[in-house]
């Protein structure tokens, strides 16, 4: 049974706009892009039947909560609690970030670099680990909250900081990649819980903002490396039907095509430098269609991004592979690392050849005169082992990330290849589906 959490960052405060750090202070409030842009929350959301809604007791979160409930159908009451308070930076707090970079150096270098190990020795010596005390908090409301709302839909409002931490530890991203990951004002993410926590989560999406006309989230600065677009092929036949294709080479079926054509549309407006496709024909049709709009870029084939070799699986549907090998798609499901593909790959050799492909492309498009925009189409698995290495997770991760056809990730290298990846977004559909929520194919890989 399984429970939705919609998690979505506070509309923009005069703090934001001003750069000034906010933390727990209580001073900032929403300007009016704030107020207009949760308003715009609140309609995207207004046909989501929510169960339960929980907010950060500072105004800023609370007046974005409040707009979003004026909009909602039948909303349940809100419920603030300390358990999503922003990050404690007391030293920072109401401060002008520049001013903390120039004063606080070593400390702010150890923020960005280490956010894990960075602390602040408060009045009487006492050490305050920022990082790790609000990993420690979002762990604890989730312990609470699970347990209450089984197979419901829960929202919450919060901050930065905590959203960041609650999709950390949702799915176990470890707290020294806490800047690895974006979060936006008035982004919506969503994480599916299979049963309680420390149970199965999927990341279902990070950092959606085309409700509010941002279809990518924007580049950090200074920003000297490439902006990596992670594509998944569109639908096929085999998908449709939940049949197993690994390196079979089958096209796209209409509904595919049709997702590519989406997908287009979505990033015409996109200056892409560089693409890049599986040497498979359903990445490789998938990217030509993105490429419709951007008639002088080449597309390279690389054949380290190739789909999983499925082996003696491939073409059989989940009962057929069950009949023939009894209790192995269990065992995938639950142990994905585990799984030796009888005459094909185990998830560990998919794993090494992906991430030896991605290394090399980003540092093809590192070295250059101006940061570089590429898109990279390739398959279910290979996304997902992607991502998955560049959240710090491992192969036994497999299902905590979600990849549907046509779907689109943004990965930043804001510091070059040298440098810690950003994960702007992942899986963005609602191109596909004109909704927040993925519609593509549960189909076989």
């Amino acid at each position: 049974m399984t429970t939705r959490v919609i998690i979505v960052r506070h509309g923009q405060s005069n703090y934001n706009a001003q750069k000034i750090i906010q933390g727990r202070c209580d001073e900032s409030v929403l300007t009016e892009k704030g107020i207009a842009d949760a308003k715009v929350v609140g309609q995207t959301l207004s046909n989501v039947k929510i169960d339960a809604y929980y907010c950060s007791p500072l105004q800023r979160a609370k007046q974005t909560a409040k707009t979003i409930h004026a909009c909602l159908n039948n909303p349940p009451i809100v419920q603030p609690t300390d358990q999503l308070m922003e990050i404690d930076l007391p030293l920072w707090e109401k401060k002008q970030k520049q001013e903390v970079a120039e004063k606080y150096a070593r400390e702010y270098r150890q923020w960005k670099e280490n956010p894990h190990q960075f602390k602040m020795v408060l009045d009487g010596g006492k050490e305050h680990y920022p990082v790790l005390s609000l990993y420690q908090q979002a762990e604890q409301f989730w312990q609470k909250i699970i347990p209450q709302h089984q197979g419901q839909t829960i929202l919450i409002t919060a901050h930065n900081g905590i959203n960041r931490c609650l999709i950390m530890t949702a799915i176990g991203i470890p707290p020294e990649l806490y800047h690895s990951i974006q979060q936006s004002n008035c982004n919506i993410n969503i994480l599916n819980f299979t049963g309680g926590y420390g149970e199965s989560v999927q990341l279902e999406s990070l950092n959606q903002t085309a409700h509010l006309g941002i279809p990518l989230p924007s580049t950090r600065n200074p920003h000297h490396g490439p902006r990596l677009l992670l594509v998944r092929h569109g639908e096929t036949q085999w998908n449709r039907e939940s049949r197993f294709q690994g390196i079979k080479d089958i096209p796209l079926n209409e509904n595919g095509k049709a997702q590519g054509k989406k997908a287009a549309e979505f990033l015409k407006d996109v200056e892409i430098d560089f693409a890049v496709t599986s040497s498979m024909l359903r990445p490789k049709e998938t990217a030509e269609l993105i490429l419709e709009h951007h008639p002088n870029v080449t597309l390279e084939s690389n054949s380290q991004l190739q789909e999983i070799c499925h082996g003696l699986w491939e073409g059989k549907l989940e009962s057929e592979i069950e009949a023939d090998f009894p209790g192995l798609l269990t065992q995938w499901k639950e142990a994905p690392e585990t799984v030796q593909m009888p005459e094909g790959e185990n998830l560990q050799q998919v794993w090494d050849r992906a991430i030896e492909a991605w290394h090399k492309i980003v540092e093809a498009y590192s070295n250059t005169d101006s940061p570089q925009t590429g898109i990279v189409v390739a398959h279910d698995a290979i996304n997902k082992v992607i991502i998955c290495y560049l959240l710090g997770l491992k192969p036994d991760n497999f299902w905590n990330i979600k990849q549907g056809n046509g779907a689109v990730s943004v990965i930043d290298y804001p510091h070059g290849a040298e440098g810690k990846p950003v994960l702007q977004a992942i899986n963005l559909t609602s191109h596909l589906s004109g909704g927040i929520l993925d519609r593509t194919a549960a189909g076989a890989l």
